[in-house]
């Protein structure tokens, strides 16, 4: 009998572990799943252009075939294809973090993994870890576009890779695969707090992305 009672426990702890929300340990949380998607806000190249949504799919209208794209979210990965758009996180205050996520680029493919951006039209006003491995432009992923370049191709093309980010204050690190390749200090405090954000770069690129995860950091 006492056998009996403890295998039913051990049930009973397991069915109660699956059933926990999803949530990493040491405080990082997923921020973007089946029922967090329809939260994320996509913005078009154009504010002319409107997007359609349904559960599964956020669709830019722009109402001709190079400015027409989608955003879909399935199996637990965001897929980005089509014309500019970006797609952003429901929250717009996140300040000292660390944010990572598995991303994986087409060839000749380019995106961008966005924090404390500025939702809007067109190229967001914000912080941008580059994601790019064979795209004409030579900025690769790894990079903090505009403040710290790297030109070397850290990762093939349609290969799953994991990107960090790490914000506090001014100083911003960005590791890809564990590896550091961004140590860098804004002294002019660009951008403080915002939005994280995924982008679709072009027409013929392709994105893919999973494990979006957040941990919020204190102050230094």
């Amino acid at each position: 009998m006492k056998r009996v009672m403890r295998y039913g426990w051990a049930v009973v702890v397991m069915m109660l572990g699956a059933a926990a929300p999803v949530q990493a340990q040491n405080g990082w949380v997923t921020i973007l799943d089946a029922k967090s998607f329809k939260d994320w806000k996509v913005a078009p190249e154009s504010p002319k252009s409107h997007v359609e949504e349904s559960a599964t799919v956020k669709k830019v209208v722009a109402g001709d075939s190079l400015h027409d794209g989608r955003w879909t979210f399935k199996d637990g990965v965001l897929h980005g294809e089509g014309g500019v758009s970006h797609i952003f996180s429901p929250r717009g205050d996140y300040e000292n973090f660390s944010y990572r996520a598995e991303i994986r680029i087409s060839d000749k493919g380019n995106s961008g993994q966005y924090f404390r951006t500025a939702f809007g039209n067109g190229f967001p006003d914000g912080y941008e870890a580059q994601v790019n491995s064979t795209h004409t432009d030579p900025v690769r992923t790894g990079s903090l576009y505009g403040f710290v370049k790297v030109f070397d191709m850290l990762v093939p093309p349609n290969t799953w890779f994991t990107q960090e980010v790490t914000a506090v204050g001014n100083h911003i690190v960005i590791k890809v695969n564990g590896k550091t390749t961004v140590d860098y200090v804004d002294t002019k405090n660009t951008h403080m707090k915002g939005h994280f954000a995924f982008q679709q770069h072009n027409l013929g690129s392709e994105v893919w992305i999973r494990n979006v995860q957040v941990k919020e950091l204190p102050k230094s």
